[in-house]
């Protein structure tokens, strides 16, 4: 059998992309629990475990705490025990306050500051019977909020038991050991097979296998399944940092994802329910996600509205839940998420099917909470995207929303059937744009070198360009530390042009030329204030001398039409991001303070 804290700690290691900032284990060790935990990155989990010896033992769990209730300390991180149960915990508890309070009346103390530790002791109470299932069962009708958990009963040595119910958890299953983990790449290398535990299910797992029940403890079968890609794609394959390799590997993802669509030329969307039909009686439609994936969203709401002529909103999902919208069954809810595990997200996907609007998920984990429970289900086929900061994912977002745009103008009349295949041949030229940029990056580099030591920014750009400046900017700041703000070109003259100072780099976004002219005149007015200006263009656009002081050109020449454009552009702005983190100092794959999978409020 294989030592567990070995285990333990490449699983978490193979986690360290969602953002953390401390980490522990906790081993079965001659039948007693060992707890080693701390502060910090895994580095300095792995020189205690040198320090303090390893537990040796063959059954464990194992985290890595993003903070939520409590500073990053020692005490504070994960697990927590209090003497007979010992827990790791991802997700927040709404009314741990409440629960404290109870638990302080019947005799319990604490010594952290977070709601993991609430848990725990609660559980601890339940299991006056000495009947973990059944304290699992009454702790989790207690509790409000998100929780994923991996528990161990001191009096059950060789067991571990997991319940969720918001934040993912997935049970590896291999020939003769078992694995409990919010992500697949955590057992990967260990086994392909898997089941999906479903929000109020308990798993119990020792030597004799895995064993599922109901919230009421009754057995329940669960169906085995094998993920569709291995280990090396989860891995850097010789760069320097996944994200890089992400940026790189857009060509590819892009051609497979329309490949998985696209049929006899056309996208096709009736095998999931989306159909011509449908699409002709929506009277509006609804873009809802997070960062990232909500501008993809923007660029999916300009492409659908100038396609289809039929109304479209972006809202951000933490926003949507809460705003009381107008949303009914005339409408499509398009839930766009890299994860699928987005917990604004997915309230708000449940918000909408209460309202009886039609759902479609957009998601690149097609075993996720989000692609589970919608009524329509796209895979977008990025693969593992490991790094923090998206890329890939948010091309094969936008990759699938120009698709949905091309047959939702076809199904409402406005476009015949040689247009749609005209505009998906486009599409499928992009991943060479994009692969032009790659070999191109050295201009990149430069601009990076221009930027590494200046302390805010801006983007600007019209239409597409503004949808795309607003990526731009947030991926910039996420890794670069950088400030920086994206507007929308025009503007500037309602407020943000008093911001602007001697030196400060205006990242301009000009690929459409509808309004180019419109963009430039913007330009002008930056730089008549000091600004320095960069510009990011169609190779071969011209600017009156001494407007632009970098211009960036993409060889795209008359290939692909304006409203393409965000996808090579896109890759531009990930590249130049990412060369300036670098030229910080800064890990770009592990931004500080952010997680991958924001699975909290």
């Amino acid at each position: 059998m294989r030592d567990c804290a070995d285990v333990l700690m490449d699983g978490l290691e193979q986690l360290e992309y969602r953002g953390y900032d401390s980490a522990g284990i906790a081993v079965f060790e001659k039948g007693v629990i060992r707890t080693v935990k701390t502060r910090g990155k895994l580095k300095c989990m792995a020189e205690k475990l040198a320090d303090e010896g390893k537990p040796e033992g063959f059954c464990g769990i194992g985290h890595t705490r993003w903070a939520t209730h409590g500073e990053p300390s020692d005490i504070n991180s994960h697990p927590h025990s209090n003497g007979r149960v010992t827990i790791v915990h991802n997700g927040i508890i709404e009314n741990y306050a409440e629960l404290k309070e109870f638990l302080t009346e019947k005799g319990y103390s604490f010594v952290s500051r977070t709601d993991s530790e609430i848990v725990a002791c609660l559980l601890d109470y339940y299991y006056a019977e000495r009947d973990p299932l059944r304290a699992i069962m009454e702790t989790v009708r207690e509790l409000r909020g998100s929780y994923a958990l991996g528990i161990l009963f001191k009096d059950f040595p060789d067991r571990v038991y997991a319940t969720r119910k918001g934040s993912p958890l997935i049970v590896g299953i291999g020939g003769s050991e078992y694995f409990i983990a919010s992500d697949i790449p955590a057992f990967l290398k260990y086994t392909k097979n898997y089941a999906l535990l479903d929000d109020d299910e308990i798993v119990a797992i020792d030597n004799s296998g895995v064993r599922f029940f109901d919230i009421h403890g009754i057995a329940v079968k669960k169906q085995t399944q094998t993920a569709d890609w291995n280990i090396e794609q989860a891995q850097k394959c010789g760069f320097p940092h996944y994200m890089l390799k992400e940026i790189y590997e857009q060509p590819e993802v892009v051609v497979k994802t329309l490949d998985s669509i696209v049929t006899d030329g056309v996208p096709d969307f009736s095998d999931i329910g989306l159909t011509d039909e449908l699409m002709r009686d929506v009277k509006r439609v609804f873009v809802v996600a997070c960062g990232t994936a909500m501008y993809a969203g923007i660029v999916g709401r300009y492409a659908v509205e100038k396609m289809a002529r039929v109304p479209v909103t972006v809202e951000i999902a933490s926003e949507f839940r809460y705003m009381d919208p107008i949303v009914g069954e005339d409408d499509l809810v398009i839930l766009v998420s890299q994860s699928g595990e987005t917990a604004d997200t997915i309230a708000s996907l449940e918000l909408a099917k209460s309202r009886g609007a039609k759902t479609l998920a957009v998601v690149n984990v097609k075993y996720s909470a989000i692609a589970r429970n919608s009524d329509m289900y796209i895979h977008t086929l990025a693969g593992p995207e490991i790094a923090v900061a998206s890329t890939k994912a948010y091309s094969v977002q936008i990759a699938v929303l120009y698709l949905i745009a091309f047959r939702f103008a076809y199904a409402r009349g406005i476009i015949l059937e040689n247009e749609m295949r005209r505009l998906t041949a486009q599409l499928y030229k992009a991943p060479e744009a994009i692969r032009d940029v790659i070999e191109n990056k050295d201009e990149c580099q430069f601009i990076a070198s221009q930027l590494v030591n200046v302390e805010t920014l801006f983007f600007i750009g019209r239409g597409f360009d503004y949808a795309l400046s607003l990526e731009g900017s947030l991926k910039l700041k996420e890794i670069t530390y950088i400030h920086s703000e994206a507007y929308a070109a025009g503007e500037l003259k309602h407020g943000t042009i008093s911001l602007i100072e001697r030196n400060i780099p205006v990242i301009t976004v000009a690929t459409q030329r509808n309004v180019l002219a419109k963009t430039v005149s913007n330009m002008e007015e930056v730089k008549a204030r000091g600004a320095t200006i960069i510009a990011i263009c169609r190779k071969g656009t011209e600017f009156a001398e001494g407007t632009v002081d970098i211009k960036l050109e993409l060889n795209i020449g008359g290939e692909l039409d304006d409203m393409l454009l965000p996808l090579p552009t896109v890759c531009a702005l990930q590249l130049i991001a990412y060369y300036t983190s670098v030229l910080r100092g800064i890990d770009p794959d592990k931004p500080r303070n952010l997680a991958k999978s924001v699975t909290t409020e």
